[in-house]
């Protein structure tokens, strides 16, 4: 598959998720399947899709989400996913090999020309906090909604409520300075969305109505055991970030210490930490 050119308001973005973020994903999958296909599936029930319906699924990563939600809307329905990431798209593509209503496309969401209301429900799973411009990411999602279309999205609160970040993080600190901050809380991230205010005021200008929130609190499973916890840690979030200039001795240092932490965690065999999140939906009238 032909990369997607790293180019428009979102080549910094394009450029991380095929270089950096999107290979480490795919070596994940598995394991990020376990964790977050049930925060997708909070979002379809709420959504309601049904047999037959059009969806878009923006963000789609390694295409968990896109089955799932082909499965639900049958063979009379369709299903397209869109990602930036051509490494994640590949293997999207491999598990969906044989679902006739389901297609991936490498597209920026952001600035791709949707037909318009083309779609009965556009849907994510964390994967609308990094536009450079949500403003018209979200009047673009809009343009392509039918009338009385449907968006749903999960997305997380900020950093320091969120403990399954928080907890490897610190511990990882003990050992590694911390890394650059971001330079604002509303610049592209996974926690770009953690403002209700700013989210209803985004989605009220792209044209949105009936903006709903729902706050969660769910338990996340970041292993079946704590050697699987850590790597996890250790490899993806913010305690990966802090190793990018660490010594072999550093390393070693921060994994004892986040191993020794998440020890603490274990839940029936399997490391077990809090999230917090928003579950947004609305409506095109």
């Amino acid at each position: 598959m032909e990369r997607l050119e790293a180019a428009g308001p979102n080549a910094e973005q394009i450029t991380y998720w095929n270089e950096q973020g999107g290979p480490r994903w795919v070596g994940l999958q598995e394991a990020l399947d376990a964790q977050l296909a049930p925060f997708g599936r909070i979002v379809m029930d709420r959504l309601a899709i049904g047999p037959g319906e059009r969806v878009l699924d923006v963000g789609c990563g390694c295409g968990e989400t896109t089955l799932e939600l082909g499965r639900r809307v049958g063979p009379r329905g369709t299903v397209v996913g869109v990602d930036i990431s051509t490494v994640m798209l590949e293997r999207a593509r491999q598990r969906g090999a044989g679902a006739a209503n389901v297609e991936f496309l490498a597209a920026d969401a952001q600035t791709r020309p949707f037909v318009d209301a083309s779609f009965d429900v556009v849907f994510s799973r964390f994967g609308v906090m990094f536009f450079q411009d949500p403003h018209a990411a979200f009047a673009n999602f809009h343009r392509a909604l039918a009338p009385g279309g449907r968006l749903g999205f999960h997305c997380w609160k900020t950093f320091k409520e969120n403990d399954f970040m928080t907890v490897p993080f610190a511990a990882a600190l003990r050992h590694v300075p911390p890394p650059p901050p971001p330079p604002s809380p509303d610049a592209p991230g996974p926690f770009a969305f953690a403002d209700p205010d700013r989210v209803r005021g985004i989605l009220g200008d792209a044209g949105f109505a009936e903006v709903g929130f729902e706050s969660r609190h769910d338990p996340m499973a970041l292993g079946a055991g704590v050697e699987e916890a850590a790597d996890f840690a250790l490899q993806l979030g913010p305690a990966s970030l802090a190793l990018r200039e660490a010594s072999s001795d550093a390393i070693a240092k921060v994994r004892a210490s986040v191993r020794e932490v998440l020890a603490a965690h274990v839940v029936d065999g399997r490391v077990r930490l809090g999230t917090s999140s928003w579950v947004v939906t609305a409506r095109k009238l």
